[in-house]
């Protein structure tokens, strides 16, 4: 009789054992991404562009997912300090000049191509970008792109995460945008991004 209940109570150990466990590892929470999304983090400006635009790595490299979004925006500065993000131009920052508040009165000459941006928001803990409360959120406006793609980068002897956009302005350019620890950084590539 004593081994039969040594043997009982090493079973009920073990059963809320493992519960404890089962409710401890439960998977973050799935959010869609689709125009509600993009307005509640961005703003009414903001709407997602149709299609397969939506792309996860960890840019910032502390091994929490991150999610960039292409969208258009009608006005980026507009809900910037409401939502919490930081609306960002590092192609013209590049180039000499890349203060938000007038670059994001620049027009692109392509119609189609006005108000284009990068979303991009930062995770935190285990529902990631997904979380009530990232880690941070930007808007990368004025990347002349016509389609992304998220891919490793060598800088300065070490691999980040970057945004590899094959863009508009010439046949075959591509570039990099990346976060160098503190902001979003353009770099020109050449051409034919694979």
């Amino acid at each position: 009789m004593p081994s039969l209940r040594i043997n009982f109570a090493v079973l009920l150990l073990l059963v809320s054992a493992s519960f404890g466990e089962q409710t401890a590892a439960a998977p973050p929470v799935r959010i869609a991404v689709d125009n509600d999304f993009v307005q509640k983090s961005f703003g009414t400006s903001c709407s997602l562009m149709a299609g397969p635009e939506v792309q996860t790595a960890d840019l910032d490299g502390d091994g929490i997912e991150d999610v960039v979004i292409v969208a258009r925006c009608t006005n980026p500065m507009l809900d910037e300090a409401e939502k919490g993000y930081k609306v960002v131009d590092p192609f013209n920052t590049f180039f000499g000049y890349g203060n938000p508040k007038l670059t994001t009165t620049f027009a692109s000459e392509d119609p189609e191509r006005r108000g284009l941006v990068l979303l991009v928001i930062h995770g935190a803990g285990a529902d990631a970008w997904r979380a009530a409360n990232p880690k941070a959120k930007f808007m990368i406006i004025n990347l002349p792109f016509k389609e992304i793609v998220l891919k490793k980068l060598m800088v300065r002897k070490r691999t980040v995460m970057a945004i590899y956009a094959d863009e508009t302005g010439g046949a075959g350019t591509v570039s990099a945008t990346f976060w160098d620890g503190k902001k979003y950084k353009y770099q020109p590539m050449g051409s034919n991004m694979e």
